[in-house]
């Protein structure tokens, strides 16, 4: 009976999804004035995920005057594609511009509803007559060590030659590793070899020293370079202590991972804040363990932060964050680091959880406001399991490697549900994804 009574409250609460133009009316709404709106993911692989934040985003840019979108991607990689739809990039079209995503997991970003959202990013700043600024596109992670010190040694040599040779000398630290961060990180962790934090964190040093030089030729262009620069050898300095840290404590480099995000996110609303003149506006794409504040969570008590939480922390009711569930369906996975993507069913969500919930109101789809939501506060508020599902999917082991207790209310401000989703279609497709896994019978069931 309790439950039938939260799935009443749930209904009575829910904004039903239909497709329609008008389906985000209330969810913007709740949004209202907020500065950074954080969409977050149950998965890694889901296309509803996608696309809904895709719609959400689009009203956001045209309706509210967002003027960036920062996602769980890496820097370089993701500042291809801002070049792009900014039209100041030689890419033909948006396959080639989400080209740098080459490192595992490829379909996160190089999957078919990305390639629409950035064909709408790319029209919607060749708008004629617009007055608006350029929308651009950014990322927030740290796993592109090697390009990014790539990506400033091309910057130096272009503006200052010499600093380029005694940025080689200090990054040559990495040369015996093949450009393998992780080999780094573990022969550093184990003592095999001597850590290049000194090296990295100098150069970071010596960059900023030289900022009055490098932009002594006013411009927005000269800004956006030292820019783009300064935060690649910001994330070499961090992803270094990143994998030094690795292979320790787990809670330890997950902080500093999300530590990193967040103060890309600062940085990046500081640097279009000078060039707009005006608070800057983003989205966020990520993954709801990111972006639901990790204080809701059994994870967060055990010390565990996020970047949902430190926003929260930082910007208070300027940040509305919003998370994605689903019950069941099909999952663009792998079922190990660097596996073959595969097209996997998501199991039906496990008793007790919110998933299940959710399933119970008899609703498809709906969106389901948090904040200020007395009458279901109280309802929710009891740690229920809830599910997360990454790059890798293990339905054998799906209540210790995908569930963890939370509090809802509290971990988010709005909840979009979908109770049957389906795999993101990655661009790059292998006979893995085609077929599918194999039935769970398999090979009884043959």
């Amino acid at each position: 009976m309790k439950s039938e009574s939260i799935s009443s409250a749930i209904r009575s609460s829910a904004s039903i999804l239909t497709g329609a133009d008008t389906d985000y009316d209330s969810l913007l709404a709740l949004i209202g004035e907020a500065r950074f709106v954080l969409l977050g993911e149950a998965s890694h692989g889901t296309q509803e995920f996608y696309r809904e934040r895709a719609r959400i985003t689009q009203r956001l840019i045209t309706e509210r005057n967002f003027t960036a979108v920062a996602i769980e991607g890496d820097w370089p990689d993701a500042y291809r594609v801002n070049r792009y739809v900014r039209h100041r990039s030689e890419d033909k079209n948006a396959e080639q511009a989400l080209g740098g995503f080459k490192r595992f997991p490829t379909w996160m970003w190089r999957n078919a509803e990305m390639l629409d959202f950035v064909d709408w990013l790319r029209d919607y700043n060749g708008t004629f007559m617009r007055q608006r600024p350029d929308v651009g596109l950014y990322g927030l992670d740290l796993y592109s060590l090697f390009t990014s010190i790539e990506e400033v040694l091309r910057y130096l040599d272009n503006v200052d030659p010499q600093a380029a040779r005694r940025a080689r000398e200090r990054y040559a630290c990495f040369d015996h590793f093949q450009k393998d961060s992780q080999t780094y990180g573990y022969a550093v962790g184990l003592g095999m070899s001597a850590s290049c934090e000194e090296a990295v964190v100098t150069q970071l040093q010596d960059l900023r020293v030289q900022a009055g030089k490098y932009l002594q030729h006013d411009g927005a262009d000269a800004t956006d370079a030292f820019f783009y620069a300064q935060q690649n050898a910001r994330l070499i300095a961090d992803a270094e202590q990143y994998y030094r840290t690795m292979f320790s404590k787990r809670v330890s480099s997950w902080n500093l991972r999300d530590q990193h995000m967040m103060e890309t996110l600062d940085a990046l609303a500081q640097h279009l804040q000078h060039s707009l003149s005006e608070p800057a506006k983003i989205v966020v794409w990520a993954h709801n363990s990111h972006l639901g504040d990790a204080r809701a969570t059994d994870i967060g008590r055990l010390g565990e932060w996020n970047v949902g939480q430190l926003a929260r922390q930082s910007y208070g009711e300027q940040v509305a964050l919003i998370g994605f569930t689903t019950y069941r369906g099909t999952v663009t996975a792998a079922s190990d680091w660097d596996a073959p993507a595969q097209r996997k069913r998501v199991r039906p969500a496990l008793t007790g959880s919110y998933e299940e919930l959710f399933h119970q109101t008899g609703i498809e789809r709906f969106m389901l406001p948090l904040r200020g939501n007395d009458s279901l506060k109280d309802e929710l508020s009891q740690p229920y399991l809830e599910r997360a599902i990454g790059v890798i999917y293990l339905p054998e082991t799906e209540r210790q490697s995908h569930y963890f207790h939370a509090n809802m209310p509290q971990q988010f401000d709005a909840i979009l549900h979908f109770d049957e989703t389906h795999a993101v279609k990655p661009l790059e497709l292998s006979s893995h994804w085609e077929t599918g896994e194999a039935p769970e019978t398999f090979p009884v069931g043959l």
